[in-house]
């Protein structure tokens, strides 16, 4: 892990699952281009958001150290983040949705490291330093909404996706990171774009990954907070983009009151949204994601969360009423009126009880697979988890017994009884029998030759829910990416560009007084006529130095700038308005 990172200690509680997703900020890379960009697009936004955003915002930033002059190092971040209880990771782009949102429940802001292009300044659909760092950073200071956004990962880690969700976030990776690309072919960005709207148009019924995507991306991203009629921004998407801050704010963008139904209420990362939704206070979104938690299969379980953990074809654990854990990949399930009657998983599988794995079952023993009856013996209204000694012994479910057991819905084990486990409470929960035969119908599901049988008790699936119960329990080091993103070899032109940009960044820190401004400009005009941030900075120094003359020469190659590239004019005056009006915010 690189130096940047190590500076927070809640870094330590971190998983080794979620490190692998980790990469060095390397704050040397940005260049002078860079820098200007954050600079520009934080001065503008503090500038017009003072007005719009909470006031949580701009207190946050103070909070949170992030300056509006440099971008930020993350080891500066971690730590002031600490005093607040939080940290901050630096990642390549974006990350897969369960890994996203774990991240949050150990209070620790996960941050593109790269930082967009000069022409994607208003807006890149990846993720990015201005967006992470300058957007969701200073809110967290806020401590409601600091353990609503904890609360949501830790929530939003356990939702099921289907397979289709993996697709699409591959999808959509790889189309965030050809639009910021320097050089992408448009074929090959519309080739990428049309790949995420098929996908978008044929994933199916929604998955609880999908629906509570919806309601991070409508709050922490897209969030609005106020009345319908006053509303301020608190989402990070509108809080980093110059560009939809402010049209958020006209009556061309719907406003709703926030409620469940954004759940239902899919997005478009590639376009501005035409709606947004407003919460009262930042309690409200507290209220509407428990809301929504209830729903999840996480607290409901049943037929429907086995179903959904089978359609994902990927880790999950089921829990089942007397507190045992399994967690495996679900392939298959019996059912009867509407409940499991059984269960079976594929490939290593490990038993856990409150979420530590039980002593002699993890996935060395469960190596292929794990299959259990689920419900109440037939004919007794006593399940085996609610049964006494006593009650064990008169139906001769005890140690050294060869027992017949007939479930509800029709599964059969038979077999000897070799011993059993209990949970704190002194229930049965799992036992283990020799010499077992287990079937349903016509079909054999366990033969004895195969080995030791252990069966889970419980009557019930009372959660099922994304990922192991014990994370110790396996690998999970084994994520990789279809794609990374792209940093091609600078042109020399690029490289001359960069090194003016860098002599102004000296001058106006006090490093190199000795630089000639106007040398810079003319060297501008000759060989970077088209380029509009550099002749802004170069502006403000004369500006603040009352060089009339120099100003002149400035505002005639923006005003040329602004004929022959007509779509970033706005960009030109807004930053001239900036510097005119001092009304930059320190």
């Amino acid at each position: 892990m690189s130096h940047s990172i190590e500076s927070n200690e809640i870094l330590q509680k971190l998983p080794k699952h979620l490190k692998q997703f980790i990469k060095p900020q390397n704050y040397e890379d940005y260049s002078a281009i860079d820098q200007a960009v954050w600079r520009y697009v934080m001065r503008k936004n503090v500038d017009f958001l003072s007005t719009v955003a909470h006031h949580s915002y701009l207190e946050g930033l103070k909070q949170t150290g992030i300056s509006i002059d440099s971008i930020p190092n993350m080891y500066g971040m971690n730590r002031i983040l600490k005093d607040i209880g939080w940290a901050a990771v630096a990642v390549d782009g974006f990350i897969p949705p369960n890994a996203f949102m774990e991240f949050q429940a150990y209070n620790i802001l996960v941050i593109a490291s790269d930082i967009r292009q000069l022409e994607h300044i208003k807006y890149t659909p990846a993720p990015d330093i201005i967006h992470e760092g300058a957007g969701h950073a200073p809110i967290i200071a806020n401590p409601e909404y600091a353990e609503y956004l904890r609360r949501f990962g830790e929530i939003g880690c356990k939702a099921i996706s289907s397979a289709k969700d993996y697709e699409l976030y591959e999808a959509v990776r790889h189309l965030s990171i050809i639009k910021e690309a320097p050089n992408s072919l448009e074929e090959a960005i519309a080739s990428a774009e049309k790949k995420v709207e098929d996908l978008q148009q044929n994933m199916g019924t929604p998955s609880e990954m999908a629906l509570i995507r919806n309601l991070h991306w409508w709050t922490v991203e897209y969030g609005l907070i106020g009345t319908v009629d006053n509303p301020k921004i608190y989402g990070a998407g509108l809080l980093s983009s110059i560009g939809e801050s402010a049209w958020c704010m006209t009556d061309e963008v719907k406003k709703f009151p926030y409620d469940i139904n954004a759940t239902y209420k899919n997005f478009d990362i590639t376009k501005p949204q035409p709606q947004l939704y407003v919460t009262p206070n930042f309690a409200h979104l507290s209220l509407i994601l428990e809301e929504f938690a209830n729903t999840m299969s996480l607290r409901k379980g049943g037929l429907s969360g086995v179903n959904k953990l089978i359609e994902s074809n990927a880790l999950g654990t089921i829990e089942l009423s007397t507190g045992l854990q399994i967690s495996g990949v679900l392939n298959h399930v019996i059912e009867h009126d509407g409940k499991p009657i059984y269960i079976q998983t594929t490939g290593k599988t490990a038993l856990a009880y409150r979420e530590k794995e039980l002593v002699g079952h993890g996935v060395d023993t469960h190596l292929d697979g794990f299959g259990s009856p689920i419900g109440k013996l037939k004919g007794i209204n006593l399940a085996i988890e609610d049964m006494s000694p006593r009650d064990l012994a008169a139906y001769n479910i005890y140690e050294e017994r060869i027992v017949n057991l007939e479930f509800e819905g029709g599964i059969k084990v038979s077999g000897e009884i070799i011993t059993g486990k209990r949970n704190l409470q002194g229930k049965i929960i799992l036992i283990s029998f020799n010499n077992c035969t287990v079937t349903h119908q016509e079909t054999v599901l366990f033969k004895p030759e195969w080995g030791i049988y252990d069966m889970a008790v419980g009557k019930d699936i009372v959660s099922a829910f994304s990922g192991p119960a014990d994370l110790s329990s396996f690998d999970l080091i084994t994520h990789k990416t279809s794609s990374n993103t792209i940093h091609i070899k600078k042109s020399k032109d690029r490289l001359a560009l960069e090194a003016l940009y860098q002599q102004v960044k000296d001058y106006r820190e006090g490093i190199n007084k000795t630089i000639s401004r106007t040398k810079v400009l003319d060297q501008l005009l000759e060989k970077h006529p088209n380029d509009w941030l550099l002749p802004l900075e170069l502006y403000e120094l004369a500006h603040l130095g009352n060089e009339t003359e120099l100003c002149k020469q400035i505002l005639k190659q923006l005003e040329t700038i602004k004929q022959n590239k007509p779509e970033v004019g706005h960009l030109i005056d807004d930053g001239l308005e900036i510097v005119q009006n001092k009304s930059i915010i320190k």
